[in-house]
């Protein structure tokens, strides 16, 4: 096996494990800064606005990891999906 296949086949295993790897984080990380969350408004109800934007921030930045490894999941398998395959899973999802 040459050097290119040799990273290549390294590159997969690394994104196949990485993608269940990062989603099992990225949802204890949710839950961690959600109970963060609850418990600062709890103990200070008058900034709940400031907490619920920055809980919405990290959030938002927790599952952006999570959406790049998925990006590059389906690079490394060469099926990129179009934006109507997209649209069509979505749509089957919200049903």
């Amino acid at each position: 096996m040459t050097a290119v296949g040799i990273f290549w086949a390294a590159l997969a295993l690394a994104v196949g494990l990485g993608l269940p790897l990062a989603v099992m984080l990225a949802s204890q990380a949710q839950a961690r800064a959600a109970a963060a969350a609850v418990e600062s408004i709890a103990r200070q109800p008058e900034a709940a606005g400031d907490i619920r934007f920055s809980l919405i921030l990290g959030l938002a930045l927790i599952e952006s990891l999570v959406i790049y490894v998925l990006v590059a999941f389906f690079v490394i398998q060469g099926k990129v999906p179009s934006v109507e395959q997209v649209l069509e899973l979505a749509k089957a999802a919200i049903r």
